[in-house]
């Protein structure tokens, strides 16, 4: 009988210590978004010669906040002619898909939570042996949101950036899926957790063994998928304000159209991550122990985050055009030959 009550015990505080990483990681995106918004509009602010947000808060920290405030008093709105249920729908469709991508990416190794455990935890929601499979299906699953807003809200300006959504979706993810491919043939396992553990180590003492340097073209490939993906400037045409005034969104108002943006700083934060586990060690790092190594993936995490909004506001927009010609002429051959190119060497090395 005292056997079987300390193992419920035992089992209670891991569903306690699981809810709680859950919970966590639903906060930490929730802020992150907050965050990359206030972020961003400092970084916009010193590249043109500006401060930025001032004055809500010291340095305008409590800008996202009244941002928010500011939303939530606003008055819902929904167009004449529109498909109601659908459009409520569009939004949620969004931000659910960008939450649940970002449940099956680690972001640390085994850790006792500085010893209040007496086992160790991952941090991570879900540890999937599949996760770079089901990473890439559910980030597949926000331009639904997409289209949907812009067929239900009855407005010309919305139905075409929906149509530029799917078009750059379907053109960019198959860069996007080949250069996962490379990574996933040299660590021989769809896992986010076994390929960072892959990466663990220096070559030659010196130089550590991440995939960034043995995949330079593929890692770029990724990041310039992903920021289409993203819907991220230069490939913002699904909003593109100089033309569809804000695209599938024009007719958003309130708390319906904060989802949007939210949706898209998450899923900022989880290509991110995802090329933080794959191409940049994830956790590991110099000077820290594993333990603490989600130190260094936050930092990773936020480098590639800087250079998102880097690339925003000092890159100019394609033409919708030469975004479909960039896609399939250059980048997804590109991919092929950076992953014909890798089968190659992996082959002969286990030769």
């Amino acid at each position: 009988m005292i056997v079987v009550d300390f193992v419920v015990e035992d089992m209670d505080l891991r569903l306690l210590v699981q809810l709680g990483v859950i919970a966590f990681t639903f906060l930490m995106l929730i802020n992150a978004s907050a965050l990359l918004v206030y972020a961003e509009r400092k970084v916009m602010g010193f590249m043109q010669q500006r401060y930025g947000p001032y004055r809500v808060g010291p340095h305008g920290l409590l800008q996202p906040l009244a941002d928010i405030l500011k939303l939530l008093m606003k008055e819902e709105l929904t167009p004449k002619g529109a498909d109601r249920w659908l459009f409520t729908l569009a939004p949620i469709l969004a931000v659910t898909a960008a939450f649940a991508a970002f449940a099956t990416v680690p972001f640390g190794a085994e850790t006792t939570l500085f010893g209040l455990l007496d086992e160790p935890v991952k941090l991570g929601v879900a540890d999937i042996n599949v996760g770079v499979l089901v990473v890439f299906a559910l980030t597949s699953m926000g331009v639904y949101g997409i289209v949907l807003a812009g067929w239900s809200s009855n407005s010309k300006y919305s139905l075409l950036g929906g149509l530029r959504s799917s078009a750059q979706m379907i053109s960019y993810e198959l860069s996007y899926a080949t250069a996962l491919s490379a990574v996933i043939l040299l660590a021989e396992s769809l896992s986010l957790r076994v390929t960072v553990d892959a990466q663990a180590g220096y070559w030659f003492g010196v130089i550590p063994r991440w995939y960034v340097f043995l995949q330079p073209v593929g890692f770029l490939i990724y990041m310039t998928a992903a920021i289409a993906e993203t819907n991220r400037a230069p490939f913002d045409f699904p909003e593109a304000e100089q033309e569809l005034v804000a695209g599938y969104n024009t007719e958003y108002s309130s708390v319906r159209f904060a989802l949007f943006p939210q949706a898209e700083y998450i899923n900022m934060t989880t290509a991110a991550a995802v090329a933080t586990d794959l191409y940049l060690g994830g956790w590991h790092g110099p000077f820290l122990p594993v333990e603490y190594g989600w130190i260094w993936f936050l930092v990773k995490v936020g480098a590639i985050l800087f250079v998102y909004i880097w690339v925003r506001w000092t890159v100019p927009r394609y033409r919708y055009d030469q975004l479909m010609q960039f896609g399939w002429k250059w980048l997804f051959p590109a991919s092929v030959i950076n992953l014909i190119a890798t089968a190659a060497l992996v082959l002969s090395l286990n030769a």
